[in-house]
């Protein structure tokens, strides 16, 4: 019992969210510190839609990662949800990370965002610079300096970048010193609490997101059918799935000339889906309309939103 009272005592486990204009980093940050893609990622706006655990395990403590939308001004009923959903779980983490790329000057949004912190008292914050990889020497220095002065109660400032790898244990030995003393949340191993589900239906909506553009991004959500592995000894499992948007403008989007684009879709899935249930996959997609849903409360309500 002492033995286990002291091993309690020493680790440290919590919560921690990223937060920060769309498009800064936050989920690529998370998988880096996971070790695996856990949150898709796009350079479309408002990827994530969901809080997305993430488990980083060290000898010396947990680390739940919570991935979250980016931060803007909604334009629609799904924009009000998310922006909802981030201020929940502002409101529960042990630290914020507050990040900014360090290819782009700090601006209004930044430091309209790092003073909106101070509605979440219970948080510890940090500073996260990120993209140093795409940036020079006296870029990170200029960054730097201008987060520095966003706060007056950093508890620490983490240049990084989560492509190479650079400083990234530096930033996870930091989160781990600000988390409160106590036993793993989550058991060794785990490196996510997502459902194999969930997961499929965001690597079809990262598939799909790849080349579209205008509001298009926006307008795609997708709704697994069925996961269903054969009978037949033929390590084959079946995905079915509908692709939803808003107009049929955009359903010939998506399935493109003699449904060429749809067929591109499914190819790049199917890899990242193959590889998480270990299985060869047969993916079936349908395009479906669902008019308007982004601003429809029950379409909402059906989409998980």
């Amino acid at each position: 019992m002492r033995e286990m009272d002291a091993m309690t005592d020493q680790t440290r486990s919590g919560f921690v969210t990223f937060v920060g204009r769309p498009n800064v980093g936050k989920s690529t940050l998370t998988n880096a510190l996971v070790g695996e893609k856990i949150a898709i990622t796009s350079e479309k706006p408002q990827t994530t839609r969901r809080a997305i655990r993430g488990i980083v395990n060290r000898p010396e403590g947990q680390l739940v990662i919570v991935d979250t939308p980016g931060i803007h001004k909604p334009r629609t009923l799904l924009g009000e949800r998310l922006n909802d959903l981030v201020d929940q779980v502002l409101g529960d983490v042990d630290v914020i990370g507050f990040c900014v790329p360090a290819t782009e000057k700090v601006g209004p949004g930044d430091r309209r965002i790092a003073a909106s912190l101070d509605g979440y008292p219970r948080a510890k914050k940090v500073a996260i610079v990120t993209k140093t990889d795409a940036a020079g020497r006296d870029e990170i220095t200029e960054r730097l300096l201008e987060v520095d002065a966003l706060r007056e109660d950093w508890a620490a400032v983490v240049p990084l970048s989560a492509l190479t790898r650079d400083q990234l244990e530096v930033l996870a030995d930091e989160l781990l010193t600000l988390m409160p003393k106590g036993p793993a949340l989550y058991a060794e191993g785990i490196t996510t609490d997502e459902s194999d589900e969930d997961r499929i239906a965001e690597m079809i909506r990262e598939a799909a997101l790849e080349g579209v553009r205008d509001e298009l991004p926006h307008s795609i959500a997708v709704i697994i059918d069925e996961v269903s592995v054969r009978e037949d000894n033929s390590n084959l499992t079946d995905v079915h799935a509908q692709i939803v948007v808003e107009r049929d403008s955009q359903k010939a989007i998506i399935i493109g000339h003699k449904g060429k684009r749809l067929r591109d879709v499914g190819a790049r899935a199917r890899v990242g889906i193959e590889e998480l249930l270990g299985t060869r996959v047969f993916l079936g997609l349908h395009v479906k309309v669902a008019k308007e849903w982004q601003r429809d409360p029950k379409q909402l309500g059906k989409l998980g939103f």
